[in-house]
C-alpha cells in the first residue's frame, strides 16, 4: 500500500546504519513508513541520509538521555539494531516508556533478551506500550515457527521443542562480532543451555551429531545446544521442559573463525548468497508437529520480520501491553505466512502420534 512519506508513521532506527539497520531502514520505507534515522555516529547517520533523502537524522548514543529523547519524538515506535544490547537495550527500552512507546530489538546476545524480559515486564504494562526484545531471525522467527506447530495442542506433560538450524555459510557482521564477545564474557567460558524448564550454565563440551533437515538440505553433521535468543522468546510463554538447538557444523566453524569475513552482497537488496532453513519440532501430550522456514540471509530476512511486528502494532492489529514474545502478541502461522512476499517461505506439516515412524534425529 503506498502512503505519502509526509503522514506516514514514523519509527525510529536506533543503529541505522549498521548491517540490520540499514536492511530495517530499507523495509520501513517499501512498506510506507518513515524511519527517523538515529544511533552515535553522526558521520555515518549523514551518509546513510544521503542514499534517503528527505528522512530525519538523530544522532544520539546510548548513554545520552536527553539525545535518545529527542530521536524518538514524535515516533510510533523504535527498532533498536545497535549492539552489544547487553548496552544499548535497557536506555533505549527506558527512552520508550519516557516516550510510551513500542519498542522492538533484533538482539542475539541470549543474556540480554533474557535481561529485557526480567527488567522491563511490569513496566512496559505499566506505562501501556509493549516491549519485543529479540523480534530477529534468531529469537522472534523460531518462537513464531513453535508456536505454529503447538497451534494450541493440549501440553499434559509438557513440551519438549527442537530447533535445527542449517546455514549454508555465516559470516559474521562486526555487530555479530562484538556481541558474541560479550556474552562470552558474561558467561565466563561456559555454555548456556535451556533444559528442566530453565536456562544452564554448564562446563562440558558441547553435544555433536546429525540432523536429517528436509530436502534438499538432507542429513548435515551439526552441534548440539547452540542455545540462541529463540530459548529465551520460546520460554516466556510456552512451558517447555526442553528446548534443544542443533546448528550445522560448518555454520559455527565459519561464524568462530578468526579471519571470517562480513557478508557479501550478491543481489539488488545487498543479501549475501548465503541460504538457510529452520527446522522446528515441537512435541505435545501423544502429538508431534513440525514447521519449517527457508531463505535467503539470515541478517537481511530480521528486516521483514521485525517490521512486519512493528507495521501490525502500529495498524492497532495488537492491543497487548509488557515485555511479550512474537508468539504470544500475534497468530504465528498468519504472521509466517504473511511474510512469503518478503522472501521468507513458511511450512506447517500436519500433527502425527508420537508413535509414528519419525526422521532421525542429533
Amino acid at each position: 500500500m503506498e502512503t505519502d512519506r509526509a503522514v506516514a508513521a514514523k519509527v525510529t532506527v536506533f543503529g541505522a546504519y549498521g548491517h540490520t539497520g540499514r536492511f530495517v531502514v530499507a523495509e520501513l520505507l517499501e512498506r510506507g513508513l518513515t524511519p527517523i534515522l538515529s544511533g552515535r555516529d553522526a558521520g555515518k547517520l549523514r551518509a546513510l541520509a544521503a542514499e534517503f533523502p528527505g528522512l530525519d537524522v538523530r544522532p544520539a548514543s546510548a548513554g545520552d538521555p536527553e539525545a535518545l529523547d529527542r530521536a524518538l519524538a514524535g515516533a510510533a515506535a523504535v527498532i533498536n539494531c545497535a549492539g552489544p544490547f547487553a548496552e544499548t537495550a535497557a536506555p533505549v527500552v527506558e527512552a520508550a516508556l519516557r516516550a510510551r512507546v513500542a519498542y522492538l530489538d533484533v538482539a542475539g546476545e541470549v543474556e540480554a533478551a533474557a535481561d529485557t524480559f526480567a527488567d522491563f515486564a511490569g513496566r512496559a504494562r505499566e506505562a501501556g506500550i509493549l516491549v519485543m526484545p529479540a523480534m530477529a531471525f534468531y529469537g522472534g522467527l523460531g518462537d513464531l515457527l513453535a508456536t505454529a506447530a503447538l497451534g494450541g495442542a493440549p501440553a499434559a506433560g509438557g513440551i519438549r521443542i527442537d530447533i535445527a538450524f542449517a546455514l549454508s555459510s555465516w559470516r559474521p557482521t562486526a555487530g555479530t562480532r562484538g556481541s558474541g564477545q560479550v556474552s562470552r564474557r558474561r558467561r565466563e567460558g561456559r555454555r548456556l543451555v535451556y533444559a528442566n524448564g530453565r536456562l544452564e550454565l554448564r562446563t562440558d563440551a558441547a553435544p555433536t551429531g546429525q540432523w536429517s533437515f528436509p530436502a534438499p538440505v538432507g542429513d548435515q553433521a551439526v552441534i548440539g545446544e547452540f542455545t540462541t535468543t529463540d530459548s529465551v522468546t520460546i520460554a516466556h510463554h510456552l512451558s517447555a521442559l526442553d528446548i534443544r538447538t542443533f546448528m550445522t557444523r560448518r555454520a559455527v566453524e565459519d561464524v568462530l573463525a578468526a579471519d571470517a569475513a562480513a557478508p557479501e552482497p550478491v543481489d539488488e537488496r545487498g543479501r549475501s548468497a548465503q541460504t538457510f532453513l529452520v527446522d522446528v519440532t515441537v512435541r505435545a501430550g501423544s502429538t508431534r508437529r513440525r514447521a519449517v522456514a527457508r531463505g535467503q540471509d539470515i541478517y537481511a530476512v530480521t528486516a521483514p520480520l521485525v517490521v512486519e511486528a512493528v507495521s501490525r502494532v502500529l495498524a492497532g492489529e495488537t492491543k497487548a501491553v509488557g515485555t511479550l514474545a512474537p508468539g504470544e502478541v500475534f497468530d504465528a502461522h498468519a504472521f509466517l505466512t504473511a511474510l512469503a512476499p518478503h522472501h521468507l517461505s513458511y511450512e506447517l506439516g500436519a500433527a502425527e502420534p508420537l508413535g509414528s515412524a519419525a526422521r532421525p534425529h542429533g
